[in-house]
């Protein structure tokens, strides 16, 4: 599955990335791009990365997602998908992220 990375619309400074299929290290660009105009935006307080449609991520993912996490405006929505709980798992970065069920949630908080 091709990778996708839609940004909504701001809403109160939350910036909102629902990325759907596989992203790896060829496949990150769109993530990449959306990410840092994020944390570039000084109107952007909150970014919030949906993962309910990640169908596979390695390591390259998970390093865009520490790096969102180091600007401690990170909060991840949606069900989290088998593979890329498995990778937080494994990692032991799992503990690390802020979670919502959903996109909704993570707006308010």
């Amino acid at each position: 599955m091709e990778q996708q990375v839609r940004v909504l619309p701001d809403e109160n400074g939350v910036r909102v990335l629902v990325c759907a299929g596989d992203f790896d290290a060829e496949t990150l660009g769109g993530l990449k791009v959306a990410s840092t105009a994020a944390i570039d935006d000084p109107g952007v307080r909150r970014i919030v990365l949906d993962v309910t449609g990640v169908t596979f991520a390695d390591s390259s993912m998970l390093n865009v997602m520490i790096l969102l996490l180091n600007t401690g405006r990170l909060v991840l929505a949606g069900t989290v998908p088998p593979q890329l709980g498995r990778l937080l798992d494994v990692t032991q970065a799992g503990q690390l992220f802020t979670t919502a069920d959903t996109v909704e949630t993570a707006r308010g908080l």
